[in-house]
């Protein structure tokens, strides 16, 4: 009768231990679905959502973390132009960069050097992972205070609820000339007509 007691309790030992596992497998593969729900749902959210939520949160305060959850490691922010060294002095945010920090650099160093009296955003509407939005700002420039108003358009790509494309375009004669001190262009356009200055002096 004493090994029937000792197979009956080890036996029992056995199915605990068993009950527990499963119970732990189980309690493992909730955790990391639950873990998982966030991301796929970040996942499946409309490009335009996306945008919209970065651009609602650009303030200097808030664009890092923004940038950090909406923007992918490898995205690259195309900034007024693909390389211009001269327009990269005066706008050094100017060209191509990489990544969260790209983006938060330089909507960080944009405030830094303009007060923002307005930045309104008039059409904005996407087809599959593009989105396009057109706008209109006024800024004013900490150093000199020259006032300008510009249109803006932006390309955007997202893929899995990330931007992974940021193309910002805007009137760069008027936003490079609103840091300018002093003197003028003396340019010619038509071949046929004399050079004319542009430009005036302070």
């Amino acid at each position: 009768m004493k090994p029937i007691i000792n197979i009956a309790g080890t036996a029992r030992q056995t199915f605990i231990a068993a009950v527990v596992s499963v119970g732990a497998v189980m309690l493992l593969g909730a955790s990391s679905a639950s873990a998982r729900e966030p991301a796929k749902a970040a996942a499946s959210r409309a490009p335009i959502d996306v945008v919209k939520e970065f651009l609602e949160n650009t303030a200097p305060d808030k664009v890092d973390a923004a940038a950090k959850r909406l923007v992918a490691p490898d995205a690259t922010y195309i900034s007024l132009t693909f390389d211009n060294p001269e327009l990269k002095k005066i706008e050094p945010w100017a060209g191509k960069s990489t990544g969260p920090a790209g983006f938060s650099t330089t909507f960080s160093r944009v405030a830094k050097y303009w007060k923002i009296e307005d930045f309104k955003i008039t059409d904005m509407f996407g087809s599959g992972e593009n989105v396009a939005v057109f706008g209109t700002f006024t800024y004013r420039s900490v150093a000199v205070g020259t006032l300008f108003s510009s249109p803006f358009s932006i390309h955007s790509k997202v893929r899995n609820g990330k931007i992974v494309y940021f193309q910002f375009m805007e009137d760069t004669y008027a936003s490079a000339a609103s840091f300018r001190q002093s003197g003028s262009w003396t340019v010619k356009t038509d071949p046929g007509a004399p050079a004319f200055e542009v430009g005036k002096g302070k």
